[in-house]
C-alpha cells in the first residue's frame, strides 16, 4: 500500500550548535525503517519523468521498489548500472532542481526523497558488502583519462567495466578532484571516496598521481609514445576568479579553491599541519559569494571558530547554493549580508586584513542570466571591520591543458569544445565536466563522463 504522506521523512542530523564545531558530517542518513517509509512514497509511475531528470539516468523507480522489498543489494546494483559514484551523489547531487524536480509527488507535496534513498542504499552496500567487483577480460585497447574528479573517475569506471585498459593521471597526490579537495568532509567524508577509488583499482583502473599533464607529460606524448589510443580530459575548472578590487594581494585573503584545499586535502586545521592556515580562532571571516562553494568555505570558517559574513550582492532568493545548503549555513550562525559587495580590502601595516568597504546594492531589470542586476547605491559605503575575506566567486578552466595541446579548441570562457558525442576538436580526444562547462554539478559531470566513455567505445570498438 503506497504511503501517501505529503511530507517527506526529515533527515537526521547533528545539532547545529554542535555540528558548527566540528567536521563529522552534519546529514547522518535515513535509518531502515525511515527508508522503508519513504520508499512507499514512490508510485511507480509507467512513465517515470525523474529518470529523465537524472544526468545519467538512474533508473529511479526500480530501485526504490527494491528497498520495498528490502533487497537493499538489488536496489544498490540497479544504481549501478548507470552511476559509478551512488554514496557521493546521495549526498551532493542537487536532487531538489534534477530528479525529485519532477516526481509527480511533488505537486501534492514534498517529492519523494530520492537522493536520501540513494544514500540509504550505497551505505548500507558499502557496510555490508566487502567483495571487491571483478576485473572483466581486457579487450586490448588503452585510454588515458586526465583527472580523478567525477567526470575521469565515472570516465574510468564506463570503460573499465568494457574491459578497457585504462590510466588515470592525476595532478594532485590523491585522487577523487573536487570531491576530496574542495567537498568538506562535513558534507562528504572521504573514506566515501576512497571507497569509490579503491573499487576502480579491483577493475584494473591504475592510477598515477602528482602527474600535471601538460607539465610532466603532454596529451601528444601519451598518444604518440606511450600506447594510449585516447584521451578523455576531465580536468575541471580550478581557475579562480578575483574581483580586482584594491586590497586583494593582502595576507588574509584566500580564494576559496586554496582554502578549501587547504582544509580538505591538506587538514591544514589541525595542530603541526604542513600548510597551515592563518589561525581563525576569535576573527572575523568575510565570504564573497552566494554559491556552494561560498557556503562551504563559510562553514569551514566557522568550524575554526570564527564569526563569519556571507556578502553576496544579490538578495537571499537569488542566492544559487542548495536551498538546504543555506539552511545548514543560517543554522549554524553564518550571518548573510545579502545586497552588498566589496569595493577594496584594508590592510594594516604588517600587509594583512584590517577591514573591508562594502557597499550597498538595489536589484535591477534581469541580465543574460535572467536574474535582476544587481546595482550599486550610491553613498552607500559602509565599513565592514573583518580579518580574513575568502572569494569564492567561481571558477574556470585552467589553461595548461590548451595551452600545451596543438589543435585543441576552446572558447572564450577557456572552456574546451566538444561535439555531441564529446569528442574535441583533436581526434581521439575527449572532453568532459567542468573542463568543458566551467563550474557546475558532481551529477552533470558524472554524465559528460558517460558520454566520453561511450564515444570513445564507440571510435576504438569501430561501432
Amino acid at each position: 500500500m503506497p504511503n501517501m504522506s505529503l511530507v517527506k521523512n526529515a533527515m537526521p542530523s547533528q545539532e547545529p550548535d554542535v555540528r558548527n564545531k566540528n567536521f563529522l558530517e552534519v546529514a547522518l542518513g535515513y535509518t531502515e525503517e525511515q527508508a522503508l517509509d519513504e520508499a512507499q512514497r514512490c508510485l511507480n509511475c509507467k512513465n517515470p519523468l525523474c529518470v529523465n531528470g537524472c544526468p545519467v539516468n538512474v533508473h529511479i523507480p526500480e530501485f526504490i521498489a527494491k528497498i520495498v522489498e528490502k533487497d537493499y543489494e538489488g536496489a544498490y546494483q540497479v544504481i549501478h548500472e548507470t552511476s559509478s559514484l551512488p554514496a557521493v551523489c546521495g549526498r551532493v547531487c542537487p536532487q531538489e532542481t534534477q530528479c525529485e524536480m519532477h516526481c509527480i509527488r511533488g505537486k501534492k507535496g514534498d517529492p519523494v526523497g530520492i537522493g536520501r534513498l540513494e544514500r540509504f542504499v550505497a551505505d548500507w552496500h558499502n557496510e555490508h558488502v566487502n567483495e571487491e567487483p571483478a576485473k572483466p577480460q581486457s579487450n586490448g585497447h588503452k585510454v588515458a583519462i586526465i583527472g580523478s574528479g567525477p567526470a575521469g573517475l565515472t570516465c574510468a569506471g564506463d570503460l573499465a567495466k568494457k574491459g578497457y585498459d585504462v590510466t588515470v593521471f592525476e595532478a594532485l597526490h590523491l585522487a577523487g578532484g573536487v570531491l576530496v579537495y574542495g567537498i568538506p568532509e562535513f558534507r562528504l567524508p572521504k573514506k566515501i571516496v576512497q571507497k569509490e577509488v579503491d573499487g576502480l583499482k579491483a577493475m584494473g583502473v591504475k592510477f598515477e598521481m602528482n602527474m600535471v599533464v601538460g607539465r610532466v607529460v603532454s596529451i601528444d606524448e601519451l598518444m604518440e609514445q606511450y600506447g594510449f589510443e585516447a584521451v578523455f580530459v576531465g580536468s575541471g575548472a580550478g581557475l579562480p576568479m578575483f574581483m580586482h578590487i584594491p586590497g586583494e594581494n593582502l595576507c588574509g585573503v584566500y580564494s576559496a579553491n586554496e582554502f578549501l584545499t587547504r582544509i580538505n586535502l591538506m587538514k591544514a586545521y589541525k595542530e603541526g599541519a604542513d600548510t597551515p592556515l592563518m589561525p581563525l580562532a576569535g576573527k572575523t571571516v568575510a565570504v564573497v559569494g552566494g554559491g556552494n562553494v561560498a557556503m562551504d568555505a563559510a562553514r569551514c570558517s566557522k568550524r575554526l571558530g570564527a564569526e563569519v559574513y556571507i556578502v553576496y550582492r544579490r538578495g537571499m532568493e537569488e542566492l544559487p547554493a542548495r536551498k538546504e545548503e543555506v539552511e545548514h549555513a543560517v543554522e549554524e550562525g553564518i550571518i548573510f549580508k545579502t545586497l552588498h559587495n566589496p569595493v577594496e580590502i584594508h590592510g594594516n601595516d604588517a600587509g594583512y586584513v584590517s577591514g573591508m568597504t562594502c557597499i550597498q546594492m538595489e536589484l535591477g531589470e534581469p541580465d543574460a542570466s535572467g536574474r535582476r542586476r544587481p546595482i550599486e547605491v550610491k553613498g552607500s559605503e559602509f565599513e565592514l571591520p573583518v580579518d580574513c575575506v575568502i572569494m569564492a566567486l567561481g571558477t574556470s578552466p585552467n589553461p595548461l591543458i590548451k595551452s600545451t595541446t596543438p589543435g585543441l579548441e576552446v572558447n572564450k570562457k577557456g572552456g574546451i569544445v566538444v561535439n555531441e558525442d564529446g569528442m574535441t576538436s583533436k581526434l581521439g580526444v575527449y572532453a568532459g565536466g567542468d573542463a568543458v562547462t566551467g563550474a557546475a554539478t558532481v551529477i552533470l559531470a558524472m554524465g559528460a563522463g558517460k558520454l566520453g566513455a561511450k564515444g570513445i567505445d564507440e571510435q576504438l570498438s569501430g561501432k
